[in-house]
């Protein structure tokens, strides 16, 4: 088997055969971030770690836009089409040109809320809400429907699938938790149930880059063929056995994105992969709980990715 055709045997509710598939993921060099450079940039990372899948960084955040100052403003948001995605499309098609089949290719998918925040910040989008989210809602379903465009060109192009981001449920976020159900959720699942029914190979990320969750219920019924996310929900801290089996699908993730894989040894990265492997759910990848740091030693992930490969049970 390929790396593509372990990957898919997994989905298919088999353990991969030999070893654990693993991933990791972290920001390239701005110079990096565009054209020929960014296409040879994320061959060069995936031939040098080893990892399991091409996973394409999305770089091209919404731009910032002053003139959003009150709720009532983000029905001026505008529709991003064509020209504002060419530059993150074109790394698409170069990839998955490169892949030739070898690997699955799985672009990055920021939410309709995340990018809210990326037009005005993340505090502003939260705030908005809190205080007239009606006024709002225009503003998230253009948002939606500029993502939506660039889903349907990213598979036009041949991707296998998303690594479709969301936040806005973490437990600090709003006190009326409501907020989230009718105003944030809705356009989280326009985006992943067009993504469920166009690919093969989703992976659902509950990012807790802003703060934590305690509760993991709203995100259950989210579409995703596989579940990455934090363990610690709440004063809890999960297994990948115990998320594997609350989300009813293979997990990835199981390394604290700040822990032993940036600061231990070479033998403590062996040591606490294989100890986490131990007790690993059967279909499960290897990775972290989010985007690694960008300075890292790529070597330190080559070693964790090789551990997981080589694993015995």
């Amino acid at each position: 088997m390929n790396k593509r055709e372990r990957l898919l045997h997994l989905l298919s509710g088999r353990a991969v055969p030999e070893g654990v598939p693993a991933a990791f993921f972290l920001h390239f060099p701005r110079e990096c971030h565009s054209g020929q450079a960014a296409i040879d940039k994320h061959v060069e990372y995936f031939r040098h770690t080893g990892m399991d899948f091409f996973k394409i960084q999305y770089e091209f955040a919404f731009p910032h836009r002053s003139e959003i100052q009150t709720p009532d403003d983000w029905k001026n948001m505008p529709l991003y089409g064509r020209e504002f995605y060419q530059a993150q499309l074109a790394v698409v098609e170069g990839l998955v040109k490169a892949a030739q089949g070898e690997a699955l290719v799985v672009q990055t998918l920021y939410s309709p809320f995340m990018s809210a925040g990326h037009t005005t910040s993340d505090q502003t989008i939260t705030e908005h809400l809190i205080a007239d989210p009606e006024a709002v809602k225009p503003g998230l379903e253009t948002i939606t429907e500029s993502i939506l465009w660039f889903v349907r060109e990213c598979v036009r192009l041949g991707v296998d699938g998303f690594y479709a981001s969301t936040q806005g449920g973490e437990a600090d976020r709003f006190a009326e938790r409501s907020l989230f159900e009718r105003y944030i959720k809705p356009y989280d699942l326009a985006i992943l149930h067009e993504i469920d029914r166009a690919c093969p190979f989703n992976i659902l990320h509950v990012c807790d880059y802003v703060s934590g969750y305690d509760d993991w219920t709203p995100f259950l019924d989210y579409p995703g063929h596989v579940v990455n996310s934090p363990l610690q929900w709440g004063e809890r801290t999960m297994t990948p056995k115990e998320m594997s089996d609350v989300f009813g699908r293979p997990y990835m993730g199981g390394l604290d994105r700040h822990g032993t894989i940036v600061t231990g040894t070479v033998q403590e990265i062996k040591d606490e992969v294989n100890a986490l492997l131990v007790d690993a759910p059967e279909r499960f990848i290897l990775g972290a709980d989010c985007t690694l740091p960008g300075d890292i030693d790529w070597d330190r992930i080559r070693t964790a990715i090789e551990t997981a490969h080589n694993y015995q049970p």
